[in-house]
């Protein structure tokens, strides 16, 4: 199955202002997300969807096709308005790449396509394995928790499960990548904000709280989105050291 990536970015930023065109490594951080993305072997297209005209001047250069949006509540809403402005077919898939996330692993969109087309979910994310230097505890780290049939459950800031006993459920980092049909979209942004949704700033709950299930591919991924200037340079570091 082949998937159009939209990665949607936001010229504002509250920690770390005007990020996604950052460009110390001679790229800005957005380009390093799409060129990233479009060696993933299910991507056919890989689209910027920018609510200023500064990001396209700024990706003008290395012919990365972009579309400009309005403004939008969340990434979701913006990815639908893209889809829309790019004329997707209804049948066709989505993915939704962060524009923080430079170095995003292309097989890390691959099995969340993969997961996507062996479902009939009209979501799929990825849920990771925590590494030992994770803190279960940081609400910075999404925690994805599945079902009995490997489907999301739960995401969540908080530290989950409460474990009374050693054994039993353990949650996942939840990787920040979405692939989605067309067509639900549509049905997202039609669907209203959802209690834990807006007490967790979590967009994909909308999907769960609505009665929507949402498919879980599982997947080793190491890479840091970029959230603050600190995390910005060590990107760079990694860059001129030739780890990214």
């Amino acid at each position: 199955m082949s998937a159009v990536a939209i990665i949607p970015a936001r010229l504002a930023s509250e920690r770390f202002p005007g990020k996604i065109l950052a460009a110390e490594t001679g790229r800005p951080l957005i380009q390093h997300v799409a060129e990233l993305a479009a060696r993933a072997g299910s991507i056919a297209r890989v689209v910027v969807a920018a609510d200023d005209q500064t990001i396209a001047d700024a990706l003008a250069p290395f012919g990365t096709e972009v579309v400009l949006t309005g403004e939008h509540p969340n990434g979701t809403s913006r990815l639908a308005e893209a889809a829309r402005l790019l004329k997707l077919p209804p049948e066709g898939v989505v993915v939704n790449v962060q524009g923080d996330e430079p170095e995003i692993e292309p097989e890390v969109i691959d099995v969340a396509v993969d997961a996507l087309s062996g479902s009939d979910c009209p979501v799929a994310t990825v849920g990771s394995p925590f590494a030992p230097a994770d803190d279960p505890g940081d609400p910075n780290i999404v925690k994805l928790v599945t079902r009995c049939d490997g489907r999301a459950l739960l995401f969540t800031r908080a530290s989950v499960p409460y474990a009374r006993s050693p054994e039993g459920a353990r949650p996942l980092r939840h990787v920040g990548i979405y692939a989605y049909r067309r067509a639900f979209l549509d049905t997202y942004v039609a669907l209203p904000p959802t209690p834990l949704e807006l007490a967790e700033r979590l967009e994909q709950l909308r999907v769960l709280e609505h009665g929507y299930d949402i498919a879980v591919a599982l997947a080793e991924s190491r890479h840091e989105g970029i959230d603050t200037p600190e995390q910005y340079a060590r990107f760079v570091a990694r860059r001129r050291s030739g780890g990214g």
